[in-house]
This record gives structure tokens, C-alpha cells and sequence, in this order.
């Protein structure tokens, strides 16, 4: 038996380790739901699977609207948000907090939107400070949205959501406020309804647990009522022609039948375990993760204490190694996969995914594959890092960092 990943043949025993931000490790228990046989997706027993995904998503995603649900990815809810919203010439707020930041306004310009990119240097969140003086110098109220990515992906930062929308309404601005979780849902304390969004973002393959292929839209009145009043076309996209098929546990057209069995099951894992409890433990798996790197003598990208991502560590490598070169390390040496750095921080950053389906065990495994291997592959470092780890685990290092302020209720 050979090991087909990449270009590597050589057999190993255990379990590749995942440690990228996403798509993350799928449950056995989320798998075993999705190995169903394909039913009529117009029938009884789907119409009933339809009803239960829509109305659990409402939980996950603290709302009481509509959640729209697509076969799509993360981009494709992103193109959903802007063309049931906004309209070609419509000026939009957007902040370069990192990699997909910086993709999010490139789709907003291919639809012809007129972008207001606050610059930023992939180490910090969105400024809840510098929105709102765009904001009050908008004296016409041309800005017709504000649309921040929750938790950067890659730059493991989290801006706080929370502090942003109470910018906006201390000037009293009507512009919608669009958010990307696609990497934090469901890993990060996230409130729809409470915080004010209008159009929430996501997708299924990070804290949701479950493999690429659906992509989700939170909407709220204010983004119902511009998207009916907006002209854009649109078709595979429109919101209300979804809502008015789910309200009998239907699509518009054909849904991905197996991933809701999935969904389904994911949602269910998520409230056994508790939300709240699951944003916690993200909590101490972050801070025992930052912890290590610190002990490596190490530098965190973010940085700034009140956002650092509960979701993924990102890791500025030493002058003159190469952070794609060190992963090559891990994962010959290791069978362990990290994230690479992207774009502008390429071959300068190296990621560690810790969400999803992930625990405390899952987690030292993790930190001591990298440890070996920044040996291995001779980077100064400062042994340790496991250890530290352990000690936050044990709770012998005081407490746990809280999240960032304004990030979660």
C-alpha cells in the first residue's frame, strides 16, 4: 500500500495530521452521516432534512432570519452576499486585513464596486477607530456597506465585529455591514442578530467540520429589503428564490444532498458539546499553541493581544529560512501538513490550524511534530515550546487569554 499525498510514496502507519486552517479534519461521525444513499431531493425524507439543516443553522449562526444555504464554496457566498446587496457603481468600505481580505475586494471590483480599502500590514484587525472616521466624513452616505472579514485566515487575526458595528451606529451611518466567518463560525463566539450584521458569509469546511462544497448567507430585514430593491441580476444567487423553496425544505435547484446529512450531523456534534464550550476550548488550544512559539523564542504575526485568532497561529520564520522549505520538513519527516504563507507573507509565515474537530492530545502532537522538526530543519529556536504548552493545558500559567474584545459576546 502506498502513500498517494503529493509526491510522496512512502507508506505510513497512524493518520496524516491536518494541521492546516481549513478544510479541517472531518468526524468519523460526520462522514458515517454523509455515506447515505442519494434520495429524491424532492421527496418527503429530504423535504424533512431540508427543514432541520435550515432551522439548526439559525443556532449556529445566532439568528432568527434566514440563513441561505448554497452548493458552493466560500467565494461563491461571498458573490451572493455582493450581488444581492449592491449594484455596479455602489461604493463599498473594505479593510486589508490579510490574503482573503484582499481576494474579497478583488471579487467586489469584478462586480464593478467602487472600493475604499483601508490599508492595513496583515498584522492587525480591522479598525473599529479608522471605520468610523470613514464613516462620519461621509457626509452624502455614498458607502453603501462596510465588509470586514471576521477572522484573517491568513494572518491568524480577529477583528472585532462587535466594536465595529457600534462605530457605525455612533454616526449613525446606514451603510450595511457584511462579515466573512468562513474560518470562524462555529470556532469563534459569533453573534448575528446581536451584533448587528446584515449579511453574514461562510462555509463548510472549517468549524462546521464538514469537507468543501456549501457555502452559507445570513441575512438580516435591513439586507432583505435591499436586496429587493436592488436590480442587480442575478439567478442562481437570489436570495428569495431560495428562502421562498426552503420554507418547504426545498432548493431552486439541486442541493448537495449528502453534505446536509453532514450538516446535519456536524450541527448536532457542536451542540452536544455546547457553543460555548467549543469557543473555549478553542480558547485553550490557542493560548497553549502561542505559548509554544513563545518558548521557541519565536514570533507571532498578530500583533495585537485583544486579536489573536482562537482558529490558527500564524509564525513569522527567522531572518534568512524559509517557512514553505520548513513545512517540507514537517511533512516528510512528520506526515503532518501546516499552512503556508500567503501571498505577501509567502515563505515568511508558517500557519498552525487548531480548530474544528481538534483536541488537547491532537494539539501536543501537533506541537511536538514542529518542535522536531525546527531541529531538524535548523532553525534557531529555543527548545521548550511543548512543555510550555503543556503547562497552560494543566492550567499552571494563570488563565487563558480571553478572545478578542469585541469578537465575542
Amino acid at each position: 500500500m502506498q502513500n498517494v499525498r503529493g509526491n510522496h510514496s512512502t507508506f505510513r502507519s497512524g493518520r496524516h495530521f491536518l494541521q492546516i486552517p481549513g478544510p479541517t479534519n472531518v468526524p468519523d461521525r460526520v462522514l458515517r452521516a454523509m455515506d447515505m444513499p442519494t434520495i429524491d431531493h424532492r421527496g418527503p425524507e429530504f423535504a424533512q432534512l431540508g427543514l432541520d439543516v435550515i432551522e439548526g443553522c439559525k443556532t449556529i449562526f445566532k439568528t432568527k432570519n434566514p440563513v441561505v444555504i448554497y452548493p458552493s464554496s466560500g467565494t461563491g457566498a461571498w458573490e451572493a452576499a455582493i450581488v444581492n446587496t449592491l449594484a455596479p457603481g455602489d461604493r463599498v468600505l473594505m479593510c486589508e486585513t490579510g490574503h482573503f481580505a484582499t481576494l474579497w475586494k478583488g471579487l467586489a471590483q469584478k462586480f464593478k464596486l467602487q472600493v475604499d480599502f483601508l490599508p492595513g500590514d496583515w498584522r492587525h484587525g480591522a479598525s473599529p477607530e479608522e471605520i468610523e472616521a470613514r464613516l462620519a466624513a461621509d457626509h452624502e452616505r455614498a458607502i453603501k456597506a462596510v465588509m470586514v472579514v471576521h477572522n484573517e485566515t491568513s494572518t491568524g487575526v480577529t477583528s472585532r465585529i462587535r466594536l465595529i458595528r457600534n462605530a457605525m451606529d455612533r454616526v449613525k451611518h446606514p451603510a450595511l455591514l457584511l462579515v466573512d466567518t468562513i474560518s470562524s463560525l462555529g470556532s469563534i463566539a459569533y453573534e448575528h442578530d446581536g451584533w448587528g450584521v446584515d449579511v453574514t458569509v461562510s462555509c463548510s469546511q472549517k468549524g462546521l467540520m464538514l469537507p468543501p462544497g456549501l457555502g452559507f448567507n445570513a441575512v438580516s430585514d435591513k439586507a432583505l429589503a435591499a436586496a429587493k430593491a436592488n436590480t442587480t441580476s442575478r439567478s442562481y444567487w437570489d436570495w428569495h428564490d431560495v428562502i421562498l423553496q426552503n420554507k418547504n425544505g426545498g432548493w431552486p435547484y439541486t442541493p448537495a444532498t449528502n453534505l446536509l446529512y453532514g450538516l446535519k450531523e456536524a450541527m448536532a456534534m457542536l451542540t452536544e458539546e455546547g457553543l460555548d464550550n467549543v469557543f473555549a476550548r478553542h480558547l485553550r488550544l490557542a493560548a497553549a499553541t502561542r505559548a509554544a512559539v513563545r518558548a521557541w523564542n519565536l514570533e507571532i504575526l498578530c500583533q495585537n493581544e485583544e486579536e489573536h485568532s482562537p482558529i490558527l497561529t500564524a509564525v513569522l520564520m527567522p531572518d534568512g529560512h524559509d517557512a514553505d522549505n520548513f513545512r517540507d520538513v514537517v511533512l516528510k519527516n512528520f506526515d503532518m501538513s501546516l499552512g503556508a504563507g500567503l501571498s505577501k507573507v509567502k515563505g515568511r509565515v508558517f500557519r498552525i490550524g487548531h480548530l474544528g474537530h481538534f483536541n488537547d492530545l491532537m494539539l501536543m502532537g501537533t506541537l511536538a511534530g514542529i518542535e522536531m522538526a525546527l531541529d531538524l530543519a535548523t532553525v534557531p529556536f529555543e527548545p521548550g515550546g511543548v512543555l510550555a504548552a503543556m503547562d497552560v493545558l494543566k492550567g499552571k500559567k494563570g488563565p487563558i487569554t480571553s478572545a478578542p474584545r469585541g469578537s465575542v459576546a
